[in-house]
C-alpha cells in the first residue's frame, strides 16, 4: 500500500481474513483455546536469523506463536524456542498450502517437526503454528483435500459426550453436509 500511496496510485483495501487465521481453521486448529492458549502471536518467519526477536517472550507458555513464510527457518524457530525455554514437547504444525485442494499438514513437536518437514518437503507458501493448540488437529480436523470433492457428505464434530460442558442441545451432532469443491 505504501508503494501504490507514495507512486499516487489510487487502491481500496477489500477486508478478509488473515493466511493464518484460515490456515489454522482449515487445518481443525483454534488459534486461541480457553484450555491450551490465552494469546497467539504473529510472526513473520521468513528472516529469523537477521532479526532480533524476542525469544523469551515468543517461548512463554499459554500462547499460540505463528510464524508467516517460515518454510525455511523451521529448524532456526525450533532451535530458538527450544534454547529458550519451551519444552521439546511442544506441538507444532506447519500448514503447506492452506486452505486449498494441496493443503498439507505436517505434524511435530518443535524438537522433530525440522526433520518430519525435510522429509516430507511441503510446498510454499506455508505457516508455522507452535503451542499446545497444534495438538488440537487431530481431533478437530474436518477438511480433507483427498476428499474435498465428495458429495453428499457426513460430518460430526464429535458427539456430546466429547463436549461434557454443553449443554445436550447445543452439543455437537452429526449432520449431512454439501461440499462443493
Amino acid at each position: 500500500m505504501e508503494a501504490l500511496a507514495d507512486a499516487g496510485v489510487a487502491y481500496q483495501v477489500v477486508p478478509g481474513i488473515t493466511a493464518a487465521s484460515g490456515c489454522a481453521a482449515y487445518a481443525g486448529i483454534p488459534l486461541t483455546h480457553r484450555n491450551h492458549a490465552h494469546a497467539c502471536v504473529f510472526v513473520s518467519g521468513h528472516d529469523v536469523e537477521n532479526v532480533e526477536y524476542d525469544w523469551q517472550r515468543l517461548a512463554a507458555p499459554g500462547q499460540t506463536i505463528v510464524f508467516y513464510m517460515a518454510l525455511g527457518q523451521i529448524g532456526t524457530i525450533c532451535r530458538e524456542l527450544r534454547s529458550h525455554g519451551l519444552p521439546d514437547t511442544t506441538p507444532a504444525a506447519l500448514i503447506a498450502q492452506g486452505t486449498t485442494r494441496e493443503q498439507e499438514i505436517v505434524r511435530g513437536t518443535i524438537a522433530t517437526l525440522a526433520d518430519i518437514s525435510a522429509e516430507r518437503r511441503p510446498r510454499p507458501p506455508a505457516v508455522l503454528i507452535v503451542g499446545e493448540v497444534a495438538a488440537l488437529h487431530g481431533r478437530l480436523s474436518w477438511f480433507h483435500s483427498d476428499r474435498a470433492s465428495e458429495s453428499p457428505a457426513t460430518t460430526t464434530a464429535g458427539t456430546a459426550g466429547d463436549y461434557p460442558e454443553l449443554p445436550s442441545e447445543i452439543a455437537p451432532t452429526e449432520q449431512p453436509i454439501r461440499l462443493i469443491g
